[in-house]
């Protein structure tokens, strides 16, 4: 556990070896096996042997002197970063008189899309596309980039600060066209992301006021939660029970949350600081009524509903299921089995979710979300009358009824979904794009956020539905609602349209170093805030798992326009401010408990992390 800050970001003039940056580069390529190697002197140089007859004589000489021994425009220094995270880590230049270049790979070969390829030489030493796997995090302050590639961690220092900016707009240059595939002019970014979103396509000239108007309607944290002396602290960890491997989280807010794996249902007690409850298992039959129909699977989703004390389980498949299985915790029987149907014809879903942040604590609900490539819509498990279904004996599933939704044609690509406090929706999709719909219409998004080039693979959304988190491979982004309407009122982008008063959206991203040290598995995933289930209450962090690790941003840090991550950067600003917990295996999913277990002596409520076989409870407490 701890802060992603370490000797990765060290002064690169503290390695080993490491001189001033302003000396001239050495004329002779460097030797680790000579340290003498350039540093010898010619005997038969000119102006050591030859007493000139004239200035000009001079001068000529001197300029033939510049010629050889200046630097060119793409002269750097690379340096590789050894030792991990242990005590002994450190930078140790790979190459003192290094070049870098932008390959274009594809222009020789019948593309209509060029695949830009950063190469640092001499002898390629390092060659890896363009793009977010990089992980590129720029400290202008030293003129360097760091960076992952092939499976190292790599620093570019350039020599002074016109070379630093030249490195960084062709990077930026190169990285829009590899993402977007249109060349990275004026027109090439409206065509991307239209009139609305300049601040999206130009973060530089972008206005923060929104971030902050949003930040005026919130109260200041309170004193401990911005206390930079406040750690994780591991209550306890616990095999899972039935030792088939844990596949997924269901927490409650009540007494009980839920663990889904490989041969049932794990019940494990909530407690203030954390859940445990060992041995205690619900076996899931099967069957309607118990009966052995069909055999229990590992469901892909475990929703829970009706004051918690049902959940529906969604069908394995591929990436799509065809139903529900619907059953009921205390007895641990599947009482039905639901199937989806419109129009009398059998369909298939991606996703489901509650009504809304709050549904699965209201005792009689009937309905919940269902998500696929081109479908949105609410699922009733009463008729179309709104009268309980009778569930007989027959062997045929009952149909679950599409009471609200729309089927659009093609092209929406929907991936994930999630719901606010009042039932609104925010949906991401494959092409990276995020649509917000009102809780009264599912037909035509109020507003569509541009994607950046990267598939939305999770979404979330706070409870008042003024911030929203997109979850991708390689970041996370953190995206603000809030506007001002015609009137001067402050409205989100769910109840009205933004217009082109739209901040651009903050990005939380992994250090290269940590990139590397995650695992192979390091890709981000399940992105969420912290839970609260009332008007007034403010989510506090935001949790991710990548790999190994689970990654915790505080919430009211990033959204401050003053954090010191943000100073001195170009583009979209990034934090890497965040908290790691390191688990020997890679974790299954990352949550925080609901705030109702939040206490005096943590008033942050605690975090559950999971791994196939443990589960572990963590709290946020003043360091002693």
């Amino acid at each position: 556990m701890g802060g992603a800050n370490s000797h990765e970001d060290l002064d690169l003039t503290s390695s080993s070896g490491e001189e001033e940056e302003d000396e001239e580069y050495e004329d002779e390529e460097y030797d680790p096996r000579s340290p003498a190697s350039g540093a010898r002197q010619r005997a038969d140089d000119p102006l050591r042997t030859t007493t000139p007859a004239s200035i000009e004589f001079l001068d000529a000489k001197l300029k033939a002197l510049d010629l050889k021994y200046k630097k060119p425009d793409n002269a750097a220094r690379l340096y590789l970063h050894v030792g991990g995270a242990s005590a002994d880590a450190r930078w140790v230049p790979a190459l003192r008189r290094a070049t870098y270049a932008f390959v274009d790979k594809a222009a020789n070969e019948d593309s209509d899309r060029a695949r830009w390829v950063l190469e640092v030489g001499p002898g390629r030493r390092v060659s890896a596309p363009v793009g977010p796997e990089l992980q590129l995090k720029a400290l202008p302050a030293q003129r360097r980039a760091d960076f992952a590639a092939s499976g190292s961690v790599w620093s570019l220092r350039l020599p002074d600060d016109a070379a630093f900016r030249r490195f960084r707009d062709e990077y930026d240059r190169c990285l829009f066209e590899n993402t977007y595939g249109v060349d990275a002019t004026d027109e090439g970014r409206r065509e991307v992301f239209g009139a609305d979103f300049a601040a999206w396509a130009r973060p530089a000239e972008a206005d923060d006021a929104v971030w902050a108007d949003a930040e005026d309607g919130l109260s200041p944290p309170p004193a401990a939660t911005a206390n930079p002396a406040r750690d994780l602290l591991e209550e306890f960890e616990e095999e899972a029970g039935d030792g088939s491997g844990i596949q997924s989280l269901a927490l409650g807010a009540l007494d009980n949350s839920f663990l889904v794996g490989g041969a049932g249902i794990q019940v494990v007690k909530n407690f203030s600081h954390g859940v445990h409850g060992k041995g205690v298992s619900v076996k899931i039959s099967g069957g309607r009524g118990g009966s052995t129909t069909s055999s229990y699977s590992t469901p892909k989703k475990a929703l829970l509903m009706r004051g918690e004390t049902n959940m529906l389980l969604m069908s394995p498949g591929d990436t799509r299921s065809n139903g529900v299985h619907h059953v009921d915790i205390e007895t641990g029987k599947v009482v039905t089995e639901w199937r989806f149907e419109k129009d009398g014809t059998d369909i298939a879903m991606r996703d489901i979710a509650n009504d809304s942040k709050s549904s699965q604590l209201e005792p009689s609900g009937s309905t919940f979300l269902g998500l696929d490539d081109n479908r949105l819509c609410r699922w009733d498990m009463r008729d179309a009358r709104g009268r309980v279904q009778t569930i007989g004996s027959s062997s045929e599933s009952p149909v679950l009824h599409w009471s609200q939704g729309h089927q659009f044609s093609r092209g929406t690509n929907f991936n994930c979904f999630a719901s606010t406090g009042d039932g609104s929706i925010v949906v991401g999709s494959v092409d990276g794009k995020i649509r917000l719909y009102s809780k009264s219409s599912m037909r035509m998004a109020k507003t569509a956020f541009p994607g950046l080039g990267s598939p939305i693979t999770h979404v979330d959304v706070t409870y008042d539905g003024k911030w929203i988190l997109g979850t991708t491979d390689t970041y996370l982004i953190l995206i603000c609602t809030v506007f001002k309407d015609k009137d001067g009122k402050d409205k989100t982008g769910f109840s009205g349209r933004m217009g082109n008063r739209i901040a651009a959206p903050r990005l939380l991203k992994l250090s290269p170093l940590d990139s590397i040290l995650a695992g192979n598995d390091n890709k981000f995933h399940g992105g969420q805030f912290s839970w609260v289930t009332e008007n007034g209450k403010q989510e506090k962090h935001l949790v991710a798992t990548v790999g190994k690790f689970s990654l915790i941003w505080n919430f009211h840090t990033v959204k401050d326009s003053n954090h010191h991550c943000y100073r001195d950067q170009e583009g979209l600003k990034s934090c890497y401010c965040y908290k790691v917990v390191l688990k020997e295996e890679s974790i299954v999913d990352s949550r925080f408990m609901h705030e109702n277990f939040a206490t005096s002596d943590s008033p942050d409520a605690p975090l559950v992390v999971a791994t196939p076989m443990k589960v572990s409870s963590f709290s946020i407490a003043n360091r002693r």
